[in-house]
């Protein structure tokens, strides 16, 4: 259980950081006290570890001969692809989160969130 939350924790920075870094990136933005916007936060982060933990293993099977062919880089298109996806199930869900565009918005906050998410993992490593 403790590994899930620091999971939805990292998850939850790394989706803040990309918002703030990705112009195209929304979150929380309509929300008006600081409680609720952390709420959203953490409420969209855990809809996007439950869509990647779902969802992605099948795209990344599907998309193997792709991510073998680009020397994996497509898995930046194939993680954009979960964060559009991610902002479906949120809107759906009454959560305050948008992308603007697939290319570049998703692809590059798919990069930011990434980035973020590794060097947390590295600072916060996961008890086996």
């Amino acid at each position: 259980m403790t590994n899930f939350l620091i999971r939805v924790g990292i998850n939850a920075v790394a989706l803040w950081v990309a918002a703030l870094v990705v112009q195209g990136v929304d979150l929380a933005e309509d929300q008006v006290s600081t409680g609720r916007k952390i709420l959203t936060i953490v409420l969209v982060a855990l809809v996007f570890g439950l869509v990647n933990a779902v969802i992605k293993p099948i795209a990344k099977f599907f998309s193997f001969p792709f991510i073998i062919l680009t020397l994996g880089l497509f898995t930046f298109i194939v993680n954009a692809l979960m964060l559009q996806i991610t902002e479906w199930i949120s809107n759906g869900l009454g959560l305050s989160f948008s992308i603007d565009h697939f290319f570049w918005d998703a692809v590059l906050a798919a990069i930011v969130i990434t980035l973020v998410s590794w060097v947390l993992s590295v600072v916060l490593p996961e008890d086996d």
